[in-house]
């Protein structure tokens, strides 16, 4: 009832950008100063909005995974550079390869008992990256389930796996936000050997 209330009170975000878009072209409509502050990407990169920013990355992933259905989840760590048995790229990574097997076998037994309970508990969440964390969002979907991944944006990371659940995949600024999306919903934490970072 009060979200009806508020599209009833509130204009569309959505429809003043397009109005504002249509203006006619004059020096005044194309200065940076006459954007709509939410629609400026400029003036939200700007230091002085860093809290803003920090409070939309908390929200949107927030947002989407109650719209998605998540209550709770396990979170798998682990290593970026563990392969599946054959696909290391060193001889001490092949010894560590077994454990994409483990997380990924575990990630499917994990899954299939949030299936069994309704699909909204125990969903399987990662890095969203290579590796350990591959290995936990492809074993949620061998298992016919969904999984989280949460991104991080660094220099040199890939686009994340091909196994997370895209409505499910967000990506992030801060390192903070994002391990306090790893333990908002966390109802266990699996942690696989890895480096650094894992942690």
């Amino acid at each position: 009832m009060k979200d009806e209330q508020s599209k009833r009170l509130f204009r569309d975000a959505h429809l003043d950008i397009k109005t504002a878009s249509g203006v006619p072209v004059t020096p005044q409509t194309q200065a940076p100063a006459y954007q709509l502050a939410f629609a400026d990407d400029d003036f939200l990169c700007r230091d002085e909005l860093r809290p803003v920013r920090l409070q939309l990355e908390l929200l949107k992933p927030e947002m989407g995974l109650n719209e998605a259905g998540v209550d709770s989840t396990v979170v798998l760590f682990g290593g970026a550079r563990i392969r599946r048995p054959g696909e290391a790229k060193s001889p001490a990574l092949e010894k560590m390869s077994a454990h994409y097997e483990q997380a990924r076998a575990f990630a499917e037994a994990v899954t299939r008992r949030s299936l069994a309970e309704g699909g909204r508990d125990w969903i399987v969440t990662t890095g969203g990256g290579p590796g350990v964390m591959e290995a936990g969002n492809k074993g949620a979907q061998d298992a016919g389930g969904r999984s989280v991944g949460l991104s991080i944006v660094l220099p040199h990371e890939q686009a994340p796996n091909g196994y997370v659940t895209p409505e499910l995949c967000f990506n992030f600024h801060y390192f903070a936000i994002r391990k306090m999306h790893f333990l908002m919903r966390a109802r266990a934490i699996a942690v696989f050997p890895g480096g650094f970072g894992t942690m």
